[in-house]
């Protein structure tokens, strides 16, 4: 049996069908790209928006507003809010930093959700950018 055919077996199962719809479901939840994100700040959202590349790397370039906030700082929670979502980003899509510094936000009860394709598809979709 080729692999296609087992995954689809799995998703036909409908436990894999339950667990399935809650990672989706979860996805909506914490996530938002980039033309999202845009639109939230435009409207005037209270988000609270978090770099969590390296210094050098924001000096560079980041979205507008955004906090610099790397991993040897998180402890510090410097820069985080309590009172808004703390919409978290990094270098991209493939890149875990975000989702584990939203982990370990969220562990410290700051509310989080992450960027989807990090700074990288925010520079794809031509949208502004500050140094």
């Amino acid at each position: 049996m080729f692999k296609t055919e087992r995954l689809l077996d799995k998703l036909k199962d409908k436990e894999m069908i339950h667990r399935a719809h809650e990672f989706f479901e979860s996805r909506l939840d914490f996530t938002r790209g980039p033309i999202e994100l845009n639109e939230m700040i435009k409207s005037g959202e209270e988000l609270n928006i978090v770099d969590v590349r390296r210094a050098e790397d924001f000096a560079k370039g980041h979205i507008p507003g955004a906090v610099n906030l790397p991993k040897d700082r998180w402890p510090s929670f410097k820069g985080l809010s309590k009172d808004r979502p703390n919409v978290v980003y990094c270098y991209s899509g493939v890149c875990q930093l975000s989702t584990e510094a939203a982990r370990y936000f969220v562990e410290h009860d700051f509310p989080a959700i992450l960027l989807t394709g990090g700074i990288e598809k925010w520079k794809a979709h031509g949208l502004s950018m500050e140094s």
